[in-house]
C-alpha cells in the first residue's frame, strides 16, 4: 500500500478544482470535435436506452416506478411513461446499460453516457431555459470530471470487486445534474460530496444478475438527488475524493493519482477517448471475437476445423470475462454477454455478433456449450500496465484438427478510439436498436440530435423519446 495522500481541502484541493472546472465550463469553450463527439455519444446512448427499455428487467423497474405515482415530469425513453426527474434518471440510466451496448472509456472502465445524459436530461426537461448547448456542456463537464476520477483510481476498484459504473459513476451524474441546475462551484462541490456517499456496486453481478445495469441507473438517480439537495443548501463531504480517511479514494483503493485526477483540464478532452461498441458483449469478448473472425476468414476455416482455441488476455480481462462458462451457473443472457468463452464459441459457430447471438434461447445451446469445451483462457502479462491501454487486447491461438496452428493479435476493440466506428456506423446501430419502434420517429430523433446545439430547449426531443406521444 502506498503512503496516504495529504491534500488540503481548500481552493487548490482536487474536489474543489474539479467543481470549479465543471461548474464554469460553457459550450463556447468546447472544441468542434468535442461537440461532434458528444452528439454521437447522445445518439448511441439513446439507441441503447430505447432497446434496453424493451427488456423484461426494465418492465419490472418501470412497474415499480409507475406504482410510485410521481408527477409526470420527465420522459422514460422508449416507454409510454413519464415520472419524476430522479426516477426517470434511474430508469434511463438502467436501460442504457441493460444490454451491454453503451459506449465506454476503456482506461477508466466507465460508460459515461448512461450516467451523464439521463441525469442531465431529466432535469433539463423541466426548465425551458436549458438549451441544447447547455445540455452538451453539462455532458462534457461530467465526462471530463468523472473519467478523471476513474483514471486516478488506476483500476484499483475493479480489482477489489467494485463496479465503477456504480461507484465512480455517481460523480459523473452529479456533475451533469449540477451543471443543468446552474450550481456554482460551492454548490457543485457539495453535490459531489453528497453523491460520493452514495457510491456502490459489486462486480459479482456479472454472473447474470439484473443489478448490473441497475448500478448505472442508481448512480444517475443519486446524481440528480445530490444536485437537487445541494441547490437547497444540503451539505456533503467537501473533500470527498481526497480526504485521508473515509473518503472515496481512501476507502475504495490503495493508491490514486492526483495528476490523473486534475491534470490538463480543458486541455486534454477525455471524451475523445470514449469508444462505441459494435456488439452486445464485454469489451474483452469483442476483441477476442474479432481475433477468431480474422483467423477464420483469412484461413477459410469453419468451426468443425477447430480443435482448440487459446485466448491470451490481460489480468483484468481474465477476471472480468475469462471465467469458466458452466451451464449450471448461467442465470441470464448477461452471463453470456460477460463471458469471453461464449463470445468466441458463438462467433466461431454463427460468424455473427449481433443481438440475436445473445438471446435467451442461445445461452445454453448444446452446440455452443460443446464448443466452449475447446476454449482456454490464459494470462498475457504484456497486456497489463500501460495505464490500461491494452486492457482488452487479445492474442488468440487456434489449433486445427489437421495440426495447423494460426495466431492473431488484436490490441484494440473495434469501435475504440484506435479503431473507431464511423458516424454512419453509429447511425446504423441506432436504427437497428430502434427498429421495433416507429422508424419515422427514430429518424426524427437522430436528426434532432445532430443539430441539438441549435435547440432552445429539449421539449421536442423529450416528446419524441416518450413512446405513444
Amino acid at each position: 500500500m502506498s503512503e496516504p495522500h495529504h491534500v488540503a481541502s481548500g481552493a487548490g484541493a482536487p474536489t474543489r478544482r474539479l467543481a470549479q472546472f465543471s461548474s464554469s465550463l460553457r459550450f463556447e469553450q468546447l472544441p468542434r470535435e468535442v461537440v461532434a463527439k458528444a452528439k454521437l455519444c447522445i445518439l448511441d446512448m439513446l439507441g441503447c436506452c430505447i432497446f434496453g427499455a424493451s427488456l423484461p428487467s426494465m418492465k419490472k423497474l418501470a412497474d415499480m416506478a409507475a406504482a410510485e405515482g410521481c408527477a409526470p415530469q420527465s420522459a422514460v425513453f422508449g416507454m409510454a411513461l413519464r415520472t419524476s426527474g430522479a426516477l426517470a434518471a434511474l430508469l434511463n440510466g438502467t436501460s442504457a446499460h441493460a444490454f451491454q451496448l453503451d459506449e465506454i472509456h476503456i482506461e477508466s472502465t466507465l460508460h459515461p453516457g448512461s450516467l451523464a445524459f439521463p441525469a442531465a436530461f431529466a432535469l433539463a426537461e423541466n426548465d425551458p431555459a436549458v438549451s441544447g448547448r447547455d445540455l452538451i456542456a453539462a455532458m462534457v463537464a461530467a465526462y471530463e470530471l468523472g473519467i478523471r476520477v476513474g483514471l486516478a483510481a488506476k483500476g484499483g476498484m475493479f480489482k477489489s470487486g467494485f463496479h465503477n459504473q456504480g461507484t465512480t459513476g455517481v460523480f459523473i451524474a452529479a456533475a451533469a445534474a449540477a451543471h443543468v441546475l446552474r450550481l456554482d462551484a460551492d454548490q457543485t462541490q457539495q453535490a459531489l460530496g453528497i453523491a460520493g456517499s452514495q457510491a456502490a456496486g459489486l462486480m459479482a453481478v456479472q454472473d447474470g444478475a439484473m443489478t448490473k445495469s441497475f448500478h448505472s441507473g442508481r448512480a444517475a438517480q443519486s446524481g440528480v438527488y445530490a444536485a437537487q439537495l445541494a441547490r437547497r443548501g444540503y451539505t456533503g463531504i467537501p473533500d470527498v475524493l481526497e480526504a485521508p480517511y473515509g473518503a472515496f479514494f481512501s476507502s475504495f483503493v490503495d493508491d490514486w493519482s492526483e495528476p490523473a485526477l486534475t491534470g490538463e483540464l480543458a486541455a486534454r478532452w477525455e471524451i475523445l477517448r470514449v469508444g462505441f461498441k459494435p456488439a452486445p458483449a464485454s469489451n474483452g469478448s469483442i476483441t477476442a471475437m474479432t481475433a477468431i473472425d480474422k483467423i477464420m476468414r483469412e484461413h477459410g476455416l469453419v468451426a468443425a476445423d477447430i480443435e482448440t482455441i487459446t485466448a491470451f488476455v490481460s489480468d483484468n480481462t481474465l477476471h472480468h470475462c475469462g471465467w469458466p462458462y458452466e451451464p449450471s451457473r448461467i442465470r441470464s443472457v448477461l452471463s453470456a454477454q460477460m463471458n469471453l468463452r461464449y463470445g468466441l464459441a458463438v462467433m466461431a459457430l454463427e460468424r455473427l455478433w449481433g443481438v440475436d447471438q445473445f438471446a435467451e434461447d442461445k445461452i445454453r445451446d448444446p452446440a455452443i456449450v460443446a464448443f466452449i469445451a475447446r476454449i482456454r483462457v490464459e494470462h498475457e502479462p504484456r497486456f497489463d500496465g500501460a495505464n490500461g491501454r491494452y486492457r482488452v487486447a487479445c492474442r488468440l491461438v487456434v489449433r486445427c484438427k489437421d495440426g495447423q496452428e494460426h495466431e492473431a493479435t488484436v490490441l484494440y476493440r473495434p469501435g475504440s478510439p484506435e479503431d473507431p466506428m464511423t458516424p454512419e456506423q453509429i447511425m446504423a446501430k441506432f436504427l437497428t436498436l430502434t427498429k421495433g419502434h416507429d422508424t419515422g420517429r427514430a429518424k426524427r430523433i437522430a436528426a434532432l440530435v445532430s443539430t441539438i446545439e441549435d435547440c432552445d430547449n429539449v421539449t421536442e426531443l423529450s416528446r419524441l423519446l416518450t413512446s405513444g406521444e
